[in-house]
């Protein structure tokens, strides 16, 4: 579960609710049929319109993404990896890795390394991998300007709801009463446009491309392992290399714990 997501969902609710009622608004005045449809449903056929039939599909699986930490490597046991198969490729040559990058979950690092060990140019192997970077890049662009259209749509619909509901209050302009809850009626769906396009689909769409900004910087780590073994550097060097994709904080955890390492070792030799 990726709980910044789950608690800024909650938080963003709570604080509408109660933000109404410190105002003196009955919570019930939100639950409007007429403004839930323009909004919700409204917001929905906008972006249907917006985008063809196989990207929508795609929806379920974006929100999979955005309420659940997705399984990854971590950039940390990623350097210590390939610092272990360079060691290896060195001693005993690239092929004696094949059986464990069998057992790698990651398709793109498989794929990576089995061209590498297929004898592929570091030029192909680049190429290639930054192929299907750049298309997975556009897929999750994609998924993030569906969000970002729908945080766009919303809030305008929600005009359109004020100035429906605002139609129907002039037809009350003999009953006070009645006028007054036509036209809080007609404020809620403006409300309910401006809360769910920018708590809700704006930031799901910055959710999205920031998630997939780490998956590349994770896969574009992931390539320069990869040629840095077929190039036949040295562990140390590969680590150097790679330290440069982490924090600074992250870096300086890695360099001491490497120097504590390596003196424990000098000690027990």
């Amino acid at each position: 579960m990726d709980k910044t997501s789950v608690f800024g969902l909650i938080i963003g609710i709570f604080v509408l609710g109660v933000g109404i009622v410190l105002k003196g608004v009955p919570i019930s005045a939100l639950a409007n049929s007429a403004a839930i449809l323009i909004i919700i449903l409204g917001t929905a056929a906008a972006v249907i319109i917006a985008f063809p039939s196989y990207e929508i599909k795609r929806v379920p699986k974006l929100l999979k993404i955005l309420f659940t930490e997705q399984k990854k490597m971590n950039k940390v046991e990623l350097i210590n990896m390939f610092s272990d198969w360079a060691q290896t490729a060195r001693r005993e040559g690239i092929l004696v890795l094949e059986k464990k990058i069998a057992e790698l979950e990651d398709p793109f690092l498989k794929n990576g390394m089995y061209l590498a060990i297929d004898g592929k140019t570091p030029d192909y192997i680049r190429e290639v991998l930054l192929a299907e970077i750049e298309a997975m890049e556009e897929r999750h662009e994609t998924g993030a300007k569906i969000f970002s259209q729908a945080g766009t749509y919303a809030p305008t619909l929600g005009v359109l709801g004020a100035v429906v509901g605002l139609i129907a209050a002039l037809g009350e302009m003999n009953d006070t009463e009645t006028l007054g809850q036509a036209i809080s009626a007609a404020f809620i769906a403006t409300l309910l446009g401006i809360f769910t396009g920018y708590v809700l689909w704006h930031p799901f769409a910055n959710k999205l491309r920031r998630k997939s900004k780490q998956e590349i910087q994770l896969k574009m780590m992931m390539i320069e392992g990869i040629l840095s073994i077929i190039e036949g550097e040295a562990p140390k060097e590969i680590e150097q290399k790679l330290l440069s994709f982490l924090p600074a904080k992250e870096r300086r955890a890695f360099i001491e714990e490497s120097r504590d390492h390596n003196n424990a070792y000098t000690k027990t030799t």
